[in-house]
C-alpha cells in the first residue's frame, strides 16, 4: 500500500466507528426529511420503485438513519468494552461504503433484481454483527451478546419487510430499537447521572435494579411476540404495552431525574427514556382503539429514538475526544428544537389531526434544523485529532 493510502486509512475519521456513522446518520436524515417534508408539501415525490411513500420513509428512517448511529455506538462501544482495537481504517471504510450501498439500492432504481438489492441492503446489518462478534467472543463477554442476537432480529424484520411489504415487520423493528434503548439506558443513565451529581459536589448513588432492568427487557420482547402473532390491536397488546410502561416507570424512579434537570448533557437521556414511558402508554391506548397506531409509533421514534441518539451522539463525540461533557448554547438548541419535533409530531397532531399536512411538515423541518446544527457543531471535532493530541 503505498504512503499517500496510507495517510488516507490513517485519518483521524476513520479512527473510530463513531466518527463517520455520525456524520452519516444524521446527514441522511436531514435528507430523508426534506423528501418527507416536500412530498406532504405536495412538491417533492420519494422514491417509489420498490415501496409505498408512508413504508419508504419509516423504512429509511430505520434502516438508514437509526442504523447508521447504532452502527457508530456499538463499534465505539464494543471497543471499549472489550479493551480491543477499535474497527477503523480501510475495514472502517468498508462498513461505511456497505452502509451507503444498502442507502443507494434503496433510494435509486438501478434496474437490479430483487435478490440483488436484498443482498446489498441486507450485508451492511451482517457486516456490522460480525464485526462486533469477534471482540466479543474473544473475550467471552457474554453480558453483551444480547446486541448480537437484536441486530439478528433487525435483519430478520428488514429482510421480510423487502420481501412482503408488510409494514409489521418495522413495527417490530422499532421495538428492537426501543429494546435496545431501554437495555442501554438503563445502564449509561443512572451512572451518567451519579457522576454528574458527584462531581458538583452532591451525594448520589446507582440503586441496583437487576430484577426490573430483566423484566424491562421482557415487557418488550413480549409487546414484539404480540405485534408479529397478534398485530396492532386488542388486550393482550395494550396489557403488554401499560405493563412495559409500569416497569419501566418504577426503573425511573431511582435515577434521581429531577436532581439533574438542569444538566442538558445528562438530562436529554432522560427526556428520552421519558419517550420510551409515553410512547409505551400510546401504545396501550392505541391498541385499545382509543388513538391512530401512528401516535404511538412517532412518540417512539420522533420521542425516544430522535432524543437518546441526540444525546448519546453529542456525549460519545465530546467524551471521546477529550473534551468537557458539557453542552454549549447551540447544543441546548439542538435538543429543544428535538423536544419540539417530537411534541408537534405526537401531541399537535393528537389534538388536530385536520391539520396534520402542516403539524408533519414543522415536525420534519424542527428534526432537519436540529440536526443541522449538530452538523455544523460536531463536524470539526469528528473530522479531526482528539482534543489532547491537537493540543501536543
Amino acid at each position: 500500500m503505498s504512503l499517500s493510502y496510507r495517510v488516507i486509512f490513517a485519518h483521524p475519521f476513520l479512527g473510530y466507528g463513531f466518527r463517520p456513522f455520525f456524520l452519516l446518520g444524521p446527514s441522511f436524515s436531514i435528507i430523508s426529511l426534506i423528501i418527507w417534508g416536500g412530498f406532504y408539501s405536495g412538491y417533492v415525490a420519494p422514491p417509489l420503485f420498490m415501496i409505498d411513500p408512508i413504508s419508504w420513509h419509516a423504512h429509511e428512517m430505520i434502516y438508514g438513519f437509526t442504523m447508521a448511529i447504532i452502527a457508530g455506538f456499538l463499534l465505539t462501544a464494543v471497543a471499549n468494552w472489550t479493551d480491543s482495537v477499535p474497527v477503523r481504517g480501510l475495514y472502517l471504510l468498508g462498513l461505511c461504503l456497505l452502509w451507503l450501498a444498502g442507502r443507494v439500492v434503496m433510494n435509486f432504481d438501478l434496474g437490479l433484481s430483487e435478490v440483488t438489492v436484498l443482498v446489498l441492503e441486507g450485508a451492511f446489518i451482517l457486516s456490522l454483527a460480525v464485526s462486533i462478534s469477534i471482540p466479543l467472543i474473544k473475550t467471552w463477554e457474554k453480558r453483551n451478546f444480547v446486541f448480537l442476537v437484536l441486530l439478528s432480529i433487525l435483519f430478520a424484520c428488514d429482510m421480510v419487510f423487502l420481501v412482503t411489504k408488510d409494514r409489521t415487520s418495522l413495527y417490530v423493528a422499532v421495538m428492537v430499537i426501543i429494546a435496545m434503548i431501554s437495555l442501554i439506558g438503563g445502564r449509561v443513565i443512572p451512572a451518567f447521572t451519579v457522576d454528574a451529581l458527584q462531581e458538583r459536589g452532591e451525594e448520589a448513588k446507582e440503586t441496583t435494579q437487576s430484577k426490573l432492568d430483566i423484566l424491562a427487557i421482557l415487557s418488550i420482547a413480549l409487546i414484539i411476540l404480540t405485534l408479529i402473532f397478534i398485530k396492532l390491536e386488542g388486550a393482550i397488546l395494550a396489557g403488554a404495552a401499560f405493563f412495559s410502561a409500569i416497569i419501566h416507570i418504577l426503573r425511573l424512579r431511582r435515577y434521581h431525574t429531577l436532581r439533574i434537570l438542569n444538566d442538558p448533557m445528562v438530562s436529554i437521556l432522560h427526556i428520552g427514556y421519558s419517550w420510551v414511558i409515553l410512547g409505551l402508554f400510546l401504545l396501550g391506548v392505541s391498541a385499545l382503539g382509543f388513538l391512530p397506531f401512528s401516535i404511538a409509533l412517532h412518540a417512539f421514534t420522533a420521542g425516544a429514538i430522535g432524543s437518546m441518539t441526540l444525546g448519546m451522539m453529542c456525549r460519545v463525540i465530546l467524551g471521546h475526544t477529550g473534551r468537557d461533557k458539557i453542552a454549549t448554547n447551540l447544543t441546548k438548541l439542538s435538543f429543544l428544537l428535538m423536544q419540539l419535533a417530537a411534541f408537534i409530531r405526537v401531541f399537535f397532531i393528537m389534538i388536530a389531526p385536520g391539520n396534520s399536512i402542516n403539524w408533519v411538515i414543522s415536525s420534519a423541518t424542527l428534526w432537519t434544523l436540529c440536526f443541522l446544527l449538530f452538523i455544523l457543531i460536531y463536524t470539526p471535532m469528528l473530522w479531526q485529532k482528539d482534543l489532547d493530541e491537537l493540543v501536543d
